[in-house]
C-alpha cells in the first residue's frame, strides 16, 4: 500500500492513521496535502464526535519524508504548517495516540492535537537544528505554549529526543500507558468524550486556545441549548444525559464557529 492517510469512523470516533510503515510513517508531500481536506470532511460529518490521530504499527510518525519533499518549488515547511493549522483548528476534541517515534513533523502534528496519550518507550523530538531549518513561528509558539519556553528551547536548540517520563513531566503528553495498553485506554477515553456535552467541549476548546471574543456567543448558545437542564435532570435521575447541542445547531441567524472564522 502506498503512503497515505487512512481513516475510519465508528461510534462517534474518527481514527486517522498515518500509514507509511516503510519509513516509520514519515509524512510525504502528498500526505501533508491530504490532511487538511480530510479534516474538513470529518469536521462536517455529524457522526464524528472525537478525532484520534495515530500511526501505523509501532511508530507514530518519524517526521517528513525528505525524499518526497525535494521536488522543484516544493516548500515542505508550508505543507506541514498548513496541516498543523488544520488540525489545531479542528472544532471537535482531538487526541494523538503515540507509540514509538514522534519526531519532527510528527511531533508538530501531535502538539496540534488537544491531548496526547503515549505508550511507554515512545520518544519525542523536534529536529530542525539537525538540518539548519528555521522552525515555523506558529509551530514554535504552539510548542512553547504547551511545554513552556525552557522545554521548547531545549527541544529546538538541541534536537535531542526525550523519553515519555520527561514528556509527561513537561506537559508534552497527558498520559503514559504501559506497553500494550494504549489502544484500550484511548478507546475508553474517546468514548468518555463522546458521552459529554459537545457545547461544553466546543466552548472550552476556543477559550483554551486563547480566543477572547466569543464569551457572549457561547453564553447565548448555552441559554438556547437546554444542555445544562438536561445535565442536571440526568444527574438527579441517575441516568446518562442526552445532550442536544451539536455543531451547526446554532440558533437561527447566528454564525457557526466555522462560518465566523471565515469572516475574519
Amino acid at each position: 500500500m502506498e503512503p497515505q492517510l487512512l481513516h475510519t469512523v465508528a461510534d462517534g470516533i474518527a481514527t486517522v492513521v498515518i500509514h507509511h510503515p516503510a519509513k516509520r510513517n514519515a509524512m510525504t508531500a502528498r500526505m501533508w496535502r491530504q490532511l487538511p481536506p480530510l479534516l474538513g470532511v470529518l469536521a462536517e460529518d455529524p457522526a464524528v464526535r472525537v478525532l484520534v490521530l495515530t500511526g501505523e504499527g509501532a511508530t507514530f510518525c518519524a517526521g517528513a519524508d525528505i525524499s518526497s519533499l525535494r521536488e522543484p518549488g516544493q516548500d515542505p515547511r508550508s505543507l506541514a504548517v498548513a496541516a498543523e493549522e488544520a488540525l489545531a483548528a479542528f472544532p471537535k476534541p482531538t487526541l494523538a495516540a503515540v507509540r514509538g517515534y514522534c519526531v519532527g513533523g510528527g511531533c508538530q502534528l501531535a502538539a496540534a492535537c488537544d491531548l496526547r496519550f503515549a505508550e511507554e518507550g515512545a520518544r519525542f523530538g523536534i529536529t530542525p537544528a539537525r538540518l539548519g531549518i528555521v522552525y515555523p513561528e506558529s509551530s514554535t509558539r504552539r510548542l512553547a505554549s504547551l511545554v513552556g519556553p525552557a522545554t521548547a528551547k531545549y527541544l529546538l536548540f538541541s534536537a535531542e529526543l526525550i523519553e515519555t517520563e520527561r514528556a509527561l513531566r513537561t506537559g508534552l503528553v497527558d498520559e503514559v500507558l504501559p506497553e500494550g495498553e494504549l489502544g484500550k485506554r484511548v478507546a475508553e477515553f474517546a468514548r468518555v468524550l463522546v458521552s459529554r456535552s459537545r457545547l461544553t467541549q466546543a466552548a472550552a476548546k476556543e477559550f483554551a486556545s486563547g480566543r477572547t471574543d466569543r464569551a457572549a456567543y457561547w453564553a447565548e448558545q448555552a441559554r438556547g441549548s437546554g444542555d445544562a437542564a438536561e445535565g442536571v435532570a440526568a444527574f438527579l435521575e441517575r441516568r446518562e444525559p442526552r445532550f442536544s447541542w451539536t455543531y451547526g445547531s446554532e440558533s437561527a441567524g447566528g454564525l457557526s464557529p466555522k462560518d465566523e472564522r471565515g469572516c475574519h
